[in-house]
């Protein structure tokens, strides 16, 4: 769960968060962090050779309003994609989950090839942090500006060198001066009391309206779905809706 943090004790915090806290990445309930959620994930079926069009449809876990879910949140959205997409995904993320990064790892790349840069799917992505850790790194993501994907991709891949590692600050500014971050910089961004306002509004806004409660969550045309799916798998919920 997370508690309100000062600008100074968000910064100074990391560089001795407890594993623990870090644990809990992928749910809010203390009941559904066990420490096997830190495993990487899996998808939600087993792996096994097949196409888009033998994959089992997943079921929706409920439905949401499209035009409300599209409307305008704390920051601005960033997206992938064309407006006019006949199919939408909004994902909501966190950046220390490890579900999350297995889907960008093994999921999104052929996503954003097959659907998003061929103009059929609009991708959203929106923060839903369940850490200090978390905020850092979407933080870190949204003062990248025009480079919050490429950003947000590298934090995922070296999730292991950063997450749950003894001194979080110094393994994120490593990481950040690779992306063009100076010390300053990467604390200016660290200590903007606003952005992180608006980074918890945007996970707020998706727990209170949407009832986002674990990571990663995608809506997809206004479906609900939950888990880090295949490649198949939402291709299975994509393709019918073309």
């Amino acid at each position: 769960m997370n508690r309100p943090l000062s600008r100074r004790n968000l910064l100074t915090s990391l560089a001795a968060i407890p594993a623990v806290a870090l644990i809990a990445a992928c749910s809010d309930s203390g009941e559904d962090a066990k420490a096997a959620d830190v495993k990487p994930a899996n998808p939600s079926t087993p792996a096994k050779p097949a196409t888009p069009a033998a994959a089992k449809v997943p079921e929706a876990q409920g439905t949401v309003d499209m035009a409300q879910l599209l409307k305008p949140g704390a920051l601005p959205e960033k997206q992938l994609g064309k407006d006019d997409a006949k199919v939408t995904i909004v994902e909501y993320a966190s950046m220390t989950c490890p579900h999350c990064a297995h889907f960008n790892e093994t999921t999104f790349p052929e996503l954003k090839t097959k659907y998003i840069d061929s103009g059929k799917v609009r991708y959203i992505l929106r923060e839903f942090p369940f850490d200090p850790s978390a905020e850092a790194g979407f933080m870190l993501a949204r003062c990248a500006k025009d480079n919050y994907f490429p950003m947000v991709d590298v934090l995922f891949k070296q999730q292991p060198s950063w997450v749950g590692v003894n001194n979080t600050k110094e393994a994120l500014l490593q990481i950040s001066k690779l992306a063009g971050f100076t010390q300053e910089s990467f604390e200016a961004c660290l200590t903007d009391q606003k952005l992180l306002d608006d980074v918890r509004a945007v996970q707020k806004r998706g727990a209170d309206e949407f009832k986002v409660d674990s990571t990663p969550t995608f809506f997809i045309n206004g479906k609900t779905y939950k888990g880090a799916m295949s490649i198949e798998e939402m291709s299975a919920i994509i393709d019918p809706l073309l």
